[in-house]
């Protein structure tokens, strides 16, 4: 059977917090879940498919990583970008570009020019295999944090099952433990009761005893 032909890769960008954020992969559904984004941005209007060049030949590189940069600024796209630089100014705004105009005056670089949607079959194979080998990456360790979670879970619901068990057991003792005071106080009472008949029985005999010998 024939191997599956790989996807294409385009590089898609969109604004998350600080920073704007690129990624080279094979379709939007596959940007989204790289971002980690709950909702649909590209719906939204907040992400889009971009052929700058220099953006481009940045995601080609780095096939299936988020590249970031601080939001609003016309700098490289990195793995590690610092945050934006005028967080501290209240008054400051992330100045963007007005849309249809470029990030940077410089001309594109030969290598941009060549990523900017002319890639030859060759590196956009080896692109899309790269993109697959980090999407493995990214599954094989939210696999790993998930096993993490698990083991998580089943040491805490096997400490609370303990302490249940501890506390039912605990109760059972207690409850066992009253009842047998209950019982010992029954006992008590009916003593007591017997007791007081008996004396009440013994004295009215012992003061008839004593009138009879004042007469």
């Amino acid at each position: 059977m024939p191997a599956k032909p790989k996807r294409k890769l385009k590089t898609y960008q969109t604004s998350l917090g600080f920073y704007d954020q690129a990624i080279a992969a094979p379709s939007m559904k596959a940007a989204l879940e790289a971002w980690g984004a709950s909702s649909n941005l590209f719906h939204q209007g907040a992400a889009k498919e971009t052929d700058d060049p220099d953006i481009v030949a940045a995601t080609m590189a780095k096939p299936g990583v988020v590249l970031r940069r601080p939001v609003g600024s016309d700098g490289r796209f990195t793995e590690s970008a610092e945050l934006p630089t005028d967080l501290v100014d209240d008054d400051a705004r992330p100045r963007r570009k007005a849309k249809g105009k470029t990030r940077s005056t410089k001309p594109p670089s030969k290598a941009a020019n060549k990523s900017s949607g002319k890639i030859d079959d060759q590196a956009a194979r080896k692109a899309a295999a790269a993109f697959e080998k980090e999407a493995r990456r990214r599954e094989a360790e939210r696999r790993k944090e998930e096993a993490v979670r698990a083991k998580e879970r089943a040491r805490r619901d096997k400490a609370v099952a303990l302490a249940e068990a501890a506390l039912d057991k605990a109760r059972r003792e207690h409850d066992a433990k009253a009842q047998e005071i209950d019982a010992d106080r029954a006992a008590l009472d009916e003593r007591a009761a017997a007791e007081e008949a008996r004396w009440d029985k013994q004295r009215a005999k012992l003061e008839q005893a004593l009138r009879r010998a004042r007469e």
